[in-house]
């Protein structure tokens, strides 16, 4: 599929002729992307985008990988009463 140049050149009828599907030709790769966790059935989790302060992101991400997921289990304690008041008191 690469001619004389070097360049992928377009491909022609026979060319597809000759294609298979991944899972014949590398059942291993298609295998163990079937087994990577997929979209939710139910989604429990909300996208949404909000800032906050630099060194608030800092902190978490120094933690390395899963620091979104830190701060949402931290935000998880403020509202099961951890917080000493409640959010309408906050500032």
């Amino acid at each position: 599929m690469i001619d004389e140049n070097g360049d992928v050149r377009e491909l022609k009828a026979e060319d597809f002729a000759r294609m298979r599907p991944a899972s014949e030709t590398h059942p291993e790769m298609v295998e163990a992307y079937r087994r990577t966790r997929g979209r939710q059935k139910a989604p429990r989790k909300v996208a949404t985008t909000f800032r906050l302060d630099a060194e608030v992101v800092e902190h978490f991400k120094a933690g390395g990988k899963g620091w979104q997921t830190r701060i949402n289990e931290a935000l998880r304690k403020a509202i099961s009463g951890w917080f000493p008041f409640p959010p309408a008191n906050f500032p």
